[in-house]
């Protein structure tokens, strides 16, 4: 299934409001842990993305539900194929809804409940039938004209010790392990300013790569998030103090080394980073 988002902006069977800023994204770092969906800016209706069945439906003012808080006003659209999406931090509603909705459909208006950070709505799709949250991003037909690449601001080495080294420093590294932070931002669109997590970063040495942290479902194992860095990992391992990621791990011998660091959007645009590394 494939979603349509020209319904979060735009116009739709003649009503219209301002567009939707997209300002979190899924993946982004949430003070150590991953944002399972995102985040928009907004003043006015929301919409579904696609047509589906209302299987929830609770405001923030309904005393008696046990359901967690912070997502304030919410509710649930079922799909084909065993996806949910998840409208959140919206205005309550008494107004009742049917059964079913249509794409298109006039579902709630944006709002400030939950734990919102301004006036807006979040919006997340969960596979009931893999038992995981999928990044929007995949799923949903962006019809973004996106060419700006992603953005490296730093790259950080760390021992395990804890000691950081920047990676465009000349100082000379002890042989051992070192986990590899970056911290990245995406910037989507010609007027987008939100810093945005990326859909992917590859790490390599030598031209060996060390890491490929893809940014596309978390799943829920033991009560711990996974996520796929070459293979299914803690999501713990990846997501350190805001706003770094940790794009992998590697062993650095004695001599020199390149160190390359490659992020990428979801619309395919990458951008590159090599560090001369000395070890001794």
């Amino acid at each position: 299934m494939v979603f349509g988002a020209d319904e979060f902006c735009g116009s739709v069977q003649g009503q219209t409001y301002d567009e939707a800023v997209l300002v979190r994204n899924f993946g982004s770092n949430a003070e150590g842990g991953p944002l399972l969906g995102d985040v928009f800016n907004l003043q006015g209706p929301v919409f579904a993305a696609e047509s589906g069945e209302v299987v929830f439906k609770h405001n923030e003012t309904d005393g008696a539900s046990r359901l967690p808080s912070p997502l304030g006003a919410w509710i649930v659209l079922e799909h084909d194929n065993g996806l949910l999406s998840v409208y959140s931090r919206m205005e309550d509603t008494k107004a009742p809804l049917p059964d079913k909705i249509e794409k298109g459909a006039l579902l709630a208006q944006a709002g400030v409940s939950g734990w919102s950070s301004g006036e807006g709505f979040s919006f997340s799709i969960f596979d009931k039938k893999e038992k995981r949250w999928v990044n929007p991003d995949i799923v949903i037909d962006t019809h973004l004209d996106d060419r700006r690449p992603p953005v490296i601001q730093s790259v950080r080495l760390r021992n395990s010790d804890g000691v950081v080294f920047d990676a465009d420093s000349p100082r000379v590294l002890r042989q051992g392990r070192y986990s590899i932070d970056v911290q990245t931002y995406d910037l989507r669109g010609s007027a987008q300013t939100s810093q945005l997590m990326p859909h992917r970063i590859i790490s390599s040495v030598n031209g060996i790569e060390t890491g490929s942290l893809t940014i596309e479902t978390f799943s829920a194992r033991d009560g711990v998030l996974m996520l796929f860095r070459g293979g299914l990992i803690s999501a713990n391992e990846v997501y350190g103090p805001y706003p770094l990621i940790e794009a992998g791990e590697v062993w650095l011998n004695r001599g020199s080394a390149k160190l390359e660091i490659i992020v990428q959007d979801i619309a395919g645009n990458s951008r590159s980073a090599n560090y001369r590394l000395n070890i001794e």
